[in-house]
């Protein structure tokens, strides 16, 4: 199983330094994969959830490409991604996505997961409570504690 670590998160929500790169780089370090968040603003590609926050580039991107799980934010930016060999989805309310690579990203937890399944359990509470087994990968902001519960 894979262990995603969401927007750098390992053990709980640090809204002050997701995104950020040092942080990605520290879930990375840690042994995790890492989920971030890319925008495009004026040219440039961006880390950032809500707004471009971390200027970045394709070269850091692809330095990294066997970690990272891209989420593209805006049109452009899935756009941009499409010509490179990375993992990227995008998706806003959708229940679930196909990432480049075909695996199901899966936000709906009634569905039985499949070995093709990301599956995000973003809260702790959620990583307590899910029951299922044998899906590809979890994305979590707590992946530390799925790593425990999991494996």
């Amino acid at each position: 199983m894979i262990f995603i670590s969401h927007r750098g998160n390992i053990e709980g929500v640090e809204p002050d330094r997701e995104n950020s790169p040092e942080y990605i780089d520290e879930a990375i370090s840690a042994g995790y994969e890492v989920e971030v968040d890319i925008r495009w603003k004026d040219g440039e590609l961006f880390l950032g959830h809500d707004e471009p926050q971390y200027p970045t580039s394709l070269e850091w991107l692809l330095e990294r490409k066997e970690y990272l799980w891209i989420h593209a934010k805006d049109y452009q930016s899935l756009a941009t991604l499409q010509d490179y060999a990375l993992r990227y989805f995008w998706h806003e309310k959708d229940s679930f996505t196909l990432t480049s690579n075909g695996y199901i990203w899966s936000h709906d937890f009634q569905n039985k997961m499949t070995r093709q399944c990301i599956v995000p359990l973003l809260s702790l509470e959620e990583v307590e409570q899910y029951t299922q087994k044998h899906f590809y990968a979890v994305c979590s902001d707590y992946v530390e504690s799925c790593r425990r519960k999991f494996l």
